[in-house]
């Protein structure tokens, strides 16, 4: 009988390796990590049938285990689920290398030019939950970023993890990269997410994905640097000069295009100014999706249809049909109200003020503020990243979507001719 390895050993373990794996990766050239990514692609395509059998074990075990049908949905591959997998990895090699690069030259006044580099992280470790599709994107964007990578996905998607793990680092490998850069943990027991978090020798960033319960668990058990998002308790505020034909539809959108994600807006604030006018147009527009409505006392004279907010709902991020609705007395009021109550997550205007958008971009302090559209642009994708890893709702290092920019960093290069310093 084999013996067993301790939870700790074998996760520092797979942490070590990955670290040794990190400058090879690093080193490597972008036709060497697009080659990597290629025959990724290539290989969840060609290996389908064994990626839905594994797929098929995790389903049996969620059903009994009671797992919602949302829950499942979240789980399942399919063909047209493994072809959209892959096609994410195509899409990340067609993006440019984001390292090598030597930014913002200058030459001083000795004639020695200096400049930034940017260079990968080294080895991120991320920590997330259901949806399998995340083993393939997260490794295929550490992989582009020259970045090594451990994978601890949850219990319910085991097997699934491990097939899509398996068939990532057998193509590191065929392109002449150490398979260690891509690396998952194979311990569903919680031990193992604390054993992670433990190895700052080894992981030099943590990148929650999941509900705000595991992140703020993986930020209170952490050694190491996390890129946090608690929750997305987004607003929209929509000025007395706004343009309410235009308003309508941008509300709605970010409120029920789709409710479930961080960046659908949770609370509507609204001069007094244009209330009357603009609360029954908006309200039988959300009726309409199905929304439903919880006001403050103003709110309510306006909308008696609307239910009356209590003091959590301000802070609430429902991910459902509901929006708790403020009519506030100024622009000030609309900014006290975000800051209270907000997660630095998104936050919008509607106004046709030039001065009241430009006020609102610089004093509204979120990851993104956006004039006349929807909350739901605060997407990699939708913002022209081309892919992202995340969102991230703290300033150090990144603040919003995070792209292959962000999982770099930069170092300090010179070039001279012999100066030496007086």
């Amino acid at each position: 009988m084999k013996d067993i390895i301790p939870t700790e050993n074998l996760v520092a373990q797979i942490c070590r390796a990955a670290k040794s794996a990190a400058p090879a990766l690093a080193g490597s050239g972008t036709l060497d990590r697009n080659a990597a990514l290629k025959a990724m692609s290539e290989g969840l395509i060609a290996r389908c049938d064994f990626l839905k059998e594994e797929n098929a074990k995790d389903m049996e075990a969620g059903k009994a285990k009671g797992l919602s049908a949302a829950m499942l949905d979240r789980l399942l591959l399919t063909d047209a689920r493994i072809r959209q997998m892959a096609d994410g990895i195509d899409e990340v090699i067609a993006l440019p290398d984001p390292i090598g690069g030597i930014e913002r030259i200058t030459r001083r006044p000795n004639d020695l030019l200096v400049g930034q580099m940017r260079i990968p992280l080294g080895v991120i470790g991320i920590i997330y939950e259901s949806r399998p599709n995340v083993t393939a994107d997260a490794a295929a964007l550490c992989v582009k970023s020259g970045n090594a990578v451990v994978l601890r996905g949850g219990s319910e998607a085991i097997r699934s993890n491990a097939a899509i793990a398996e068939i990532l680092r057998e193509a590191l490998g065929k392109a002449g990269l150490p398979e260690d850069a891509v690396s998952l943990i194979p311990i569903t027991d919680r031990a193992a997410i604390d054993a992670m978090l433990a190895q700052e020798e080894s992981i030099d960033l943590i990148i929650p994905r999941g509900g705000e319960g595991l992140i703020r668990s993986v930020v209170e058990k952490s050694r190491i640097p996390v890129i946090k998002h608690y929750k997305g308790v987004c607003h929209i505020y929509v000025d007395e000069t706004a343009d309410i034909d235009q308003a309508i539809p941008i509300c709605v959108n970010a409120k029920a295009q789709r409710p479930g994600v961080c960046n659908a807006m949770e609370t509507l604030l609204v001069h007094e100014n244009i209330a009357h006018a603009f609360l029954p147009k908006v309200a039988e527009a959300m009726a309409a999706a199905k929304v439903q409505l919880r006001g403050c006392p103003q709110t309510i004279r306006i909308v008696p249809t609307a239910s009356p907010a209590a003091e959590e709902d301000w802070g609430m991020e429902y991910l459902d049909l509901i929006l708790a609705v403020r009519v506030v007395s100024s622009m000030d009021a609309a900014i006290d109200h975000i800051r209270l109550y907000g997660s630095l997550h998104t936050e919008a205007i509607l106004t046709r003020d030039h001065a009241h958008a430009m006020r609102f971009l610089r004093e509204v302090d979120s990851s993104l503020v956006l004039v006349n559209a929807s909350t739901r642009f605060n997407d990699g994708y939708q913002l022209g990243l081309g892919a992202e890893i995340g969102i991230s709702t703290t300033k150090i290092h990144a603040f919003g979507p995070m792209g292959l920019e962000e999982l770099t960093t930069r170092k300090f290069v010179a070039f001279g001719e012999g100066q030496v310093r007086q």
